[in-house]
């Protein structure tokens, strides 16, 4: 079965043109021209990934990602523009997985896209629980546990904390981690990864700005301490 992909950019021929490359490389690709239209795909037709842009007409992209968000844990990478550093921030504040910066090439898109999907799969393997102090983390489930406390992570989040979770103590630089979490090679862009550290400790930690699990070695990168 074709994996599903919903493209929302409301500029018609950008549109057609991520839908023709995506069928070239197999993928089976809905397209919405605005946020109410996206917002009903994403919800009855379930793709296994979302393109979304930030200026949409109806609803925009920011609002269409929070709304996704509370009902849905699909991957969504946002398109912005290149002079909006802020919209790529604000994206992944709200839960946006990653972003590529408009104007942007086809093999780069559809690595992106790759990468994201076979970090997917790798959640369909039998359950695995990994753990750190009182953090529990299911693999099988997608589901995170800070002692009785559920904790709701984005798909990204989860993916990070999993690979943290995995080789605890060991420090990774924003280089590696963006190789090994986000699954394509340094592109020169950090913010991604200082955000979604940020946004992980806000949600791991009783103290974000004192932090007792995810930790910065200065000048060297981040790590999860193991003992405490």
């Amino acid at each position: 079965m074709k994996e599903k992909i919903l493209v929302v950019d409301d500029e018609k021929p950008i549109a057609e043109i991520i839908k023709y490359n995506l069928e070239e490389e197999g993928f089976e690709v809905l397209v919405a021209f605005d946020g109410e239209e996206a917002l009903r795909l994403a919800f009855g037709e379930r793709p296994a990934l979302i393109l979304l842009d930030i200026m949409l007409p109806r609803i925009d992209g920011f609002t269409v990602c929070k709304q996704i968000r509370r009902k849905m844990n699909v991957p969504i990478i946002m398109l912005t523009a290149r002079e909006g550093e802020i919209d790529k921030v604000m994206g992944l504040e709200i839960g946006a997985d990653d972003y590529v910066t408009k104007p942007f090439s086809a093999r780069e898109l559809i690595a992106r896209i790759k990468a994201t999907l076979r970090r997917v799969k790798m959640q369909e393997t039998p359950s695995q629980e990994l753990t750190c102090g009182d953090l529990i983390l299911d693999s099988g489930k997608m589901q995170v546990k800070k002692g009785e406390r559920l904790i709701e992570l984005t798909y990204r989040e989860f993916t990070l904390l999993e690979f943290l979770l995995q080789n605890v103590g060991y420090v990774f630089t924003r280089e590696k981690l963006l190789e090994k979490v986000w699954g394509y090679d340094y592109t020169g862009d950090l913010r991604t990864v200082d955000v979604t550290i940020r946004r992980l400790r806000e949600k791991i930690e009783e103290d974000a700005g004192n932090p007792v699990y995810l930790c910065t070695k200065r000048g060297a990168g981040y790590y999860l301490r193991g003992t405490y």
